[in-house]
């Protein structure tokens, strides 16, 4: 097979394992569709929890109460189809791939997965409630707390990414260690300065209460003390790498 047939062949496959992850994500989409509102609801309900009696979120604009709950949904299809979705990269990208690299990357895809969904899982239930609590109880007398819809849906997201990713500090650790790019050594070495960046994350993507900050720096500490003991273990067990 020439170079020009091999590339088309390959954008080919390309295409079809996306034509596959749109038309799960487009389904799973249609599904949820008829349950927006209530997705919305649900998301929105750490919220709607500390708000004084009466309290409720606001819509600023026209379009606002059709298009956010709109966007939860689509955001709620993507997280269902997911695992399919990395299914059909995995697809694509295996058969180039040797025997030990598949080895790698099985897994090192599937717990960063579930890494992002307990990031995401933890700051809606234990983050959230004590953010929202404090931004409420901090509000001056006489200010009523009206969130708006898609602010709030803007801020949740953000802090959804902010945690997903934190989560993924054990398997970055992991990779580098199994690479060769840092030692456990060296990582142990530098475990001051983590701590320290750790916080200063924490201040930058969490609300400006000590509580909040804490919540973000305490586990992306842990997760990089995990990341080390189990890149302690990789790396004394690396198999011999055939292709």
């Amino acid at each position: 097979m020439s170079t020009t047939d091999s590339f088309i062949a390959h954008l080919l496959e390309l295409r079809t394992r996306l034509v596959h992850s749109a038309v799960a994500l487009l389904l799973v989409f249609i599904c949820l569709f008829p349950w927006a509102s209530d997705l919305y609801a649900l998301l929105a309900q750490p919220l709607l929890a500390k708000l004084p009696a009466g309290g409720q979120m606001i819509a600023t604009d026209v379009t606002t109460p059709f298009f956010v709950p709109l966007k939860v949904a689509m955001m709620a299809a993507f997280l269902i189809a997911l695992p399919y979705i990395l299914y059909q990269a995995w697809r694509f990208v295996a058969p180039g791939l040797y025997a030990h690299e598949k080895r790698l990357v099985v897994p090192l895809i599937v717990a960063s997965t579930l890494l992002f969904f307990c990031g995401m899982a933890f700051a809606y239930f234990v983050v959230f409630p004590v953010v929202f609590g404090f931004i409420t109880a901090s509000a001056p007398l006489g200010v009523a707390v009206m969130t708006d819809i898609d602010k709030y849906l803007s801020f949740v997201l953000s802090m959804f990414v902010a945690f997903g990713i934190t989560f993924q500090v054990p398997v970055v650790v992991v990779v580098l260690v199994r690479m060769g790019i840092v030692s456990v050594e060296k990582l142990r070495e530098i475990r001051p300065y983590v701590v320290v960046g750790a916080f200063v994350v924490g201040a930058i993507f969490t609300p400006p209460d000590v509580v909040s900050q804490i919540m973000l720096a305490l586990p992306l500490w842990l997760l990089y003390e995990a990341g080390i003991i189990v890149g302690a273990w990789v790396g004394k067990r690396k198999p011999a790498e055939t292709d």
